[in-house]
């Protein structure tokens, strides 16, 4: 579903989707910070890939930047998932960071506030995948940016953990585009934030 409402020139607008995983119980990482109860399999990088494509531009938060600038560019990445380790790679990337000093993975752009974003948004291009990054897409969220919310729920329960959502604006509401679930018990559900 690419682009969105049309700019003056008549292009569409640039949309910006987020995808997370998080688990039944909405945590996106457990108390440590981590993800490696994320469930990925053939049929997940088969997705993974296909939605890399959507988007000509990839966007993060500062932390999950670091974590995934220090995995992607690695020989293991490659080895491992050479379709989704092009992508990331060879995606232009977005890093909104007040604290980073400077962002090193190949392609990547360094950004001090959400505001610009709100301006890139309304250029020429094609779509920004926000991965992971709750945080930015919370605000982003509540600063009426974010086209689509994409949660991938994975079949586990972590007790405690990270919330997904630590919305300090009040309730969001959402509208489900789509469902899909997949063999691996991870179900995908699309939503547009509502109003």
């Amino acid at each position: 579903m690419p682009g969105g409402r049309p700019l003056p020139n008549g292009a569409p607008m640039r949309k910006i989707l987020a995808f997370m995983m998080v688990t039944v119980d909405g945590y996106h990482a457990d108390t440590a910070g981590t993800t490696g109860w994320h469930t990925v399999d053939a049929e997940f990088g088969e997705f993974a890939a296909e939605q890399l494509d959507e988007a000509d531009t990839l966007l993060f938060g500062r932390v999950t930047y670091e974590m995934m600038a220090a995995y992607w560019p690695t020989p293991e990445a490659t080895e491992r998932d050479p379709e989704v380790a092009g992508r990331m790679n060879s995606t232009p990337k977005i890093v909104v960071s007040r604290t980073l000093g400077t962002a090193g993975w190949s392609g990547t752009r360094l950004v001090r506030d959400t505001g610009e974003l709100a301006r890139l948004k309304g250029e020429p291009g094609g779509d920004i995948m926000i991965l992971g990054s709750s945080a930015l897409t919370v605000s982003l969220l509540e600063a009426g940016l974010v086209d689509e919310l994409r949660i991938m729920v994975s079949p586990l329960a972590l007790g405690a953990g990270q919330s997904a959502f630590r919305n300090e604006a009040g309730p969001t509401s959402l509208e489900l585009l789509e469902a899909r679930a997949f063999k691996s018990g991870n179900v995908l559900l699309s939503y547009r934030p509502a109003g």
